[in-house]
């Protein structure tokens, strides 16, 4: 292959990556925005490895009622 078709290839590399990358953002911030409206918040989340020493806060509590023990 001669140095004019290598540029066009790439091209065409890049622009197809940019695509799929694009889509793949797009669709993961759909993601977060249906998770948000349907009640889980992954926002209450963001500070779990910062809070994470015994006397921080809870996020959230725990419902023992409807954990059933594994055995």
């Amino acid at each position: 292959m001669d140095e004019a078709t290598i540029r066009i290839v790439q091209g065409y590399a890049y622009w197809f990556c940019t695509l799929i990358l694009t889509v793949a953002l797009v669709s993961y911030i759909f993601h977060l925005y249906r998770s948000q409206r349907k009640g889980f918040d992954y926002e209450k989340y963001s500070r779990l490895a910062l809070d994470d020493k015994l006397d921080d806060n809870i996020i959230e509590s725990r419902d023992t009622q409807n954990n059933k023990k594994e055995s």
